[in-house]
């Protein structure tokens, strides 16, 4: 189900007589802002579906046989929260890069790496050379997994190409993969990933590439929903990314980076200035930063698996984030060099025991927060009267268990529109 597609018009409230199903006994993590509870929590409810919209919840105490339609599904007093958003990956790649994985445990740096042509390139070389179907076929499994664990709704991300013709077969690719299974796309071009090597020593000439050909090509053809950049010392400097940022905004396409990842480059600033969507990784991130982001309204997007896999110590600074209000997202950053980790629930964990986020921190991180990260919060990301039936139906006690536990699903139903879509792969 691509995301680009139409969405149904938002239905007005309905009785649950008039819904195309119902769930009832189910308690409703709605993570909506207004409800006082962090979780936005309305136990034993009936929840209605019409035209893929929720189009009403109701106290199951007021519920009869006669009040409800034909398809009917009982909860069994599980939990409904909405669907899990991966909000920031990089899920088509070529290859892989095991053999880095060894050399850094010998000590050498991702930076080092990265200086010797391994890194971003080496994927990028690998990358270049295969076919749309081998790309698809490599990148199923990681989408798989994200399924199973009840996301719906994914960010993938171009970057492995760094010429026109293959930044947009990654793009394609992307938006295929959204036609092969049940999962919503969103495509982020990310041509200003790296540097590469035919361009060697001559970075602004290949962001005139970027800024006067790739982006307006990928804008003309509808293949990119965002713009994002790596702005870092071993990635793309501030001129440059404002640069792209310009240009992205010119073509009506919404601008994210990667920033204060490995250093303070005070790229955060600059993107929250210019109206980011999200800012990235943020290890770095000062407090002129983080004030930067509250204004703007741009989302902090934590990606624990990079700073796990990485050995980082340098933690994003969650507290000052608070303390300004800044929206919080979390997301898997899939990639094959810094987080080759295909786990949405995973991160969750990460997020609470590395950041020190609350549970509901974390499940707001994949759901709420991702919904902004995306520009998508209107339609997505909460349970709300109004917006897309994007639900997962859990088999716990209470929210808090999603990123206690791993190693098991308790996912019972993954709902996409309101319809239930487990994947005919996935589950019988």
């Amino acid at each position: 189900m691509p995301e680009h597609q139409n969405l149904m018009p938002k239905p007005q409230m309905t009785s649950l007589k008039d819904c195309s199903r119902v769930w009832i006994n189910v308690n409703l993590a709605t993570f909506d802002p207004a409800l006082s509870d962090a979780y936005g929590v309305q136990t034993k409810c009936a929840l209605g579906v019409l035209d893929g919209r929720i189009a009403c919840i109701e106290p199951m105490s007021s519920v009869t046989a006669t009040s409800l339609p034909y398809d009917v599904i009982d909860g069994h007093n599980g939990w409904l929260t909405p669907g899990l958003i991966d909000c920031h990956t990089h899920l088509v790649f070529g290859g892989n890069r095991a053999n880095e994985f060894e050399q850094r445990q010998q000590g050498k740096s991702y930076q080092e790496i990265a200086r010797k042509g391994g890194g971003i390139l080496s994927t990028v070389r690998a990358t270049r050379v295969r076919s749309r179907e081998q790309l698809i076929k490599s990148a199923l499994p990681r989408l798989e997994a994200l399924i199973r664990e009840g996301v719906t709704t994914v960010e993938i991300k171009s970057g492995y190409g760094l010429n026109l013709p293959d930044e947009i077969k990654m793009l394609e690719v992307a938006r295929e993969l959204g036609s092969r299974v049940p999962i919503r796309v969103k495509t982020t071009l990310l041509a200003a990933h790296a540097l590469p090597p035919e361009y060697a020593g001559r970075p602004d000439d290949y962001i005139d590439l970027v800024c006067n050909e790739i982006i307006p090509t990928v804008a003309e053809q509808g293949l990119a929903d965002a713009v994002d950049v790596f702005c870092e010392t071993i990635g793309f400097d501030l001129k440059q990314c404002e640069r792209v940022f310009h240009t992205a905004l010119d073509h009506d396409l919404a601008i994210k980076g990667h920033t204060e990842q490995l250093s303070l480059t005070h790229a955060s600033s600059l993107a929250a200035s210019m109206g980011a969507l999200s800012c990235d990784h943020l290890e770095y991130l000062d407090e002129t930063g983080a004030v930067g982001l509250a204004q703007s309204g741009t989302v902090a997007v934590l990606l624990p698996g990079a700073f796990y896999y990485l050995k980082q110590s340098r933690k994003p600074p969650v507290e000052l984030l608070r303390r300004f209000k800044v929206p919080m997202a979390v997301a898997t950053d899939i990639n094959p060099g810094s987080s080759p980790l295909a786990s949405i629930r995973l991160m969750m964990n990460m997020s609470c025991i590395l950041f020190q986020l609350s549970a509901a921190e974390a499940i707001a991180g994949t759901t709420r927060e991702a919904a902004r990260a995306l520009g998508i919060i209107d339609d997505f990301g909460t349970i709300e009267v109004g917006k897309i039936a994007d639900l997962c139906l859990w088999d716990t006690n209470h929210p808090n268990e999603l990123p206690y536990e791993l190693g098991h699903s308790p996912l019972k139903q993954r709902i996409l529109g309101g319809d239930i879509a487990n994947g005919d792969s996935l589950w019988t």
